[in-house]
């Protein structure tokens, strides 16, 4: 895998982020992390391209869906944007603010590694 993507990990707890940062990278992608929907907006609206975007449900300040729905808005239209809880109720709420694919927490490997591949597989195309 000669390009690596660039993931954008949006998550409020640390350890989850952590795990998730660890999977990311297990994938060769270069990882930048955001603590909520705002600064996660905020880096799209600086101009920064991802090709991945993993995003957690409940964050303080602003939620994923509603980031979601705000990058969607901006015109990132390209980037593959993942919904990730634990919460039941979640995966409305990504899909109709926007987002791709949804998992729910935890996030395994197994599942990660596929939805990597497709960016990769999309990118090199």
């Amino acid at each position: 895998m000669a390009s690596s993507l660039k993931a954008l990990l949006v998550e409020d707890i640390k350890v989850d982020s952590m795990v998730l940062s660890f999977m990311l990278r297990r994938f060769h992608c270069e990882v930048t992390l955001a603590k909520n929907g705002k600064e996660a907006v905020d880096m799209f609206l600086e101009g920064n391209k991802f090709d991945i975007v993993l995003c957690d449900k409940d964050m303080p300040i602003m939620t994923g869906p509603e980031a979601v729905m705000k990058i969607r808005a901006m015109g990132a239209t390209d980037v593959k944007i993942v919904g990730v809880s634990a919460d039941d109720n979640a995966m409305e709420a990504f899909m109709s603010a926007g987002a791709d694919d949804f998992v729910p927490k935890p996030m395994r490997l197994e599942v990660l590694g596929p939805m990597i591949e497709e960016v990769i597989n999309r990118k090199n195309n």
